[in-house]
């Protein structure tokens, strides 16, 4: 018990950091930016904010209380996620399976470097259908629908 909450305090500390904001830094968080852009109607974008491990889970209720009032593609925004374990994976897993077979896309966009770790360690490999579903960032997770949507048609 004392070696897992060790290594429990090891992984939220290596989330820290402090450095300092550079131009380049101001220029790449650009794109990560959704002040000015409208969202289309097809897109609906959630967000993890801090650590995504065992004991925050159910947070993700948010998303699938209503699954039949979602529009056709969700997005789920990591850029502020600061740390994943193996539950929080399983969890995310469990609402891309429940969103497709709801007939809805998961865009997954924004993740740091640690959060992609445990896919990595996991050997996570999505399925090929999910694979195009991964983005760097939101601009290209919001554009990412087929061009007969993003005309506003539906398919």
């Amino acid at each position: 018990m004392v070696l897992a909450a060790l290594l429990f305090i090891r992984r939220v500390a290596d989330t820290t950091t402090v450095t300092a904001v550079t131009d380049e830094y101001v220029r790449d968080g650009h794109v990560h930016s959704l002040q000015h852009h409208e969202l289309p109607p097809y897109v609906r974008i959630f967000r993890i904010h801090g650590p995504f491990l065992f004991g925050a889970t159910d947070k993700l209720r948010v998303v699938v209380h209503d699954v039949s009032s979602l529009p056709e593609i969700v997005v789920l925004r990591l850029r502020n996620m600061t740390a994943l374990d193996a539950t929080g994976l399983r969890a995310i897993e469990e609402l891309a399976d429940l969103l497709h077979r709801s007939g809805r896309d998961l865009i997954l966009c924004g993740a740091r470097h640690q959060p992609s770790e445990p896919d990595r360690a996991r050997r996570f490999s999505p399925p090929r259908r999910r694979r195009q579903h991964l983005r760097e960032h939101s601009r290209r997770a919001r554009t990412r629908a087929p061009p007969a949507r993003r005309a506003g048609q539906r398919a």
